[in-house]
């Protein structure tokens, strides 16, 4: 396929590049390369994230029909001969992520070291995996999850605490399947690629302490229930690193975003751009970034003459809003909001930002695009609001893309002329 011309249509080439930055990280395309021979005796496959189901079908594709659960986000799911795909709410929990992880734990029960499990991990699974510690109810971990969504913290950060309120989290699931064998595969959505973070880390050992827990809790001022708090009071439930429970685990990460950056920056350049990467790990509040960047962007269209090549900074990570108005909005949109404010309609500079996963926040967009034309009316006051995806509805500038199968986080490009 012809690649748009970034001068004559940049924001059909920004889209492009973005398209491109998500086919790279289908599971279809490089699952086959990490995934072994089928093992011999019993074969289950377990896993949750929003590119979970895809990654069993591409399971299946390989090995044929397999015993096993899956957990995906509503809309998510995709067609297997033995693997049971079970959609459920995110970025909240509900009762059928609870329901279908009981399950789950069900399934791994009795499992000898002659077993095998193969977990497939992605994004979101940390809202889609839904086993609360002991006395912690649904309603109580969808309001604390809530909460943590809407403080602004970093994902590390609310990862963390999810771990400790969480029977399956933190090493417990592989803790659940041991002594049988097992190998993660992992997606990544998170900065550093560190598979302690993905989807909260249900295959991997975690050293923090429900101490460090709670203050979470304070730093980030969410109020929690008197369940919580005495989860948090209780031993630390999550497994050590070195725990004998996980010397039966490989992890390992199949598609990160350094990848789906290169891929758009290779496309970029040969189109003709001069590219610049700004990193794939950046994390932050998403109008702040916006603004240093718009910053950037304009001191360097001001140094820059008439013939130059095009300019591309390309981007990854996770930004976050924190929640302070009443509109509907995402990381992705309020960077674009952002960064349409601090570039008051600068000519020749146009922007595109959106999470690969298809879902910007809570809504159904994955992102924005934005350019001299962008009006600015109202655009300081849905900022104010945390209006974003409102914003860019009545503009005419969301990006909307449905399930994209896969997650390897915020990919944003701004294209200097």
């Amino acid at each position: 396929m012809t690649t748009p011309d970034p001068i004559t249509a940049p924001a059909a080439f920004l889209r492009a590049l973005f398209d491109r930055a998500v086919a790279v990280a289908d599971p279809m395309r490089n699952l086959a390369a990490h995934l072994p021979p089928r093992p011999p005796g019993r074969v289950v496959v377990v896993g949750a994230g929003k590119a979970s189901a895809r990654m069993a079908e591409a399971v299946e594709t390989i090995w044929g029909p397999c015993e096993g659960l899956v957990i995906t986000r509503y809309g998510y799911g995709r067609p297997c001969a033995g693997i049971e795909i079970v959609e459920a709410a995110h970025p909240v929990p509900d009762s059928a992520g609870l329901a279908a992880t009981a399950r789950m734990l069900d399934l791994l029960a009795g499992l000898g070291p002659d077993d095998f499990v193969l977990a497939l991990i992605s994004g979101g699974a940390s809202s889609l995996l839904c086993a609360p510690a002991p006395g912690i109810t649904l309603a109580e971990k969808q309001a604390v999850n809530a909460a943590l969504l809407a403080s602004g913290a970093p994902i590390q950060t609310m990862n963390t605490l999810r771990k400790h309120l969480s029977r399956v989290k933190g090493g417990q699931l592989a803790a659940a399947a041991y002594p049988a064998r097992m190998l993660a595969l992992m997606i990544s959505d998170v900065p550093g690629d560190d598979p302690a973070f993905i989807g909260s880390g249900p295959t991997v050992g975690d050293g923090t302490t429900p101490a460090e827990a709670r203050a979470i809790l304070d730093q980030w001022q969410i109020v929690a229930p008197p369940s919580v708090l005495a989860a948090l009071a209780e031993p630390v439930r999550v497994l050590a690193p070195d725990d004998p429970r996980l010397s039966h685990v490989e992890n390992r990460v199949i598609a990160a975003p350094a990848q789906s950056l290169s891929a758009a920056a290779r496309m970029a350049e040969a189109a003709g751009c001069t590219v610049t990467l700004l990193g794939d790990a950046l994390e932050g509040e998403a109008r702040d970034v916006a603004a240093r960047m718009g910053a950037q962007a304009l001191a360097l269209a001001a140094g820059r003459s008439r013939d130059a090549a095009p300019l591309l900074l390309l981007s990854g990570g996770e930004l976050t809003v924190t929640r302070r108005g009443d509109g509907i909005g995402g990381p992705n949109a309020e960077f674009c909001l952002a960064l349409a404010l601090a570039l008051q309609n600068a000519p020749g500079i146009h922007a595109l930002a959106c999470d690969t996963d298809g879902v910007d926040g809570a809504a159904e967009v994955a992102g924005a695009l934005i350019g001299p034309d962008t009006p600015l009316a109202g655009a300081a006051t849905a900022l104010a609001r945390n209006d974003a995806h409102g914003f860019f509805a009545q503009c005419g500038a969301q990006i909307v893309t449905g399930p994209t199968l896969t997650n390897v986080n915020d990919f944003r490009a701004i294209l200097i002329l």
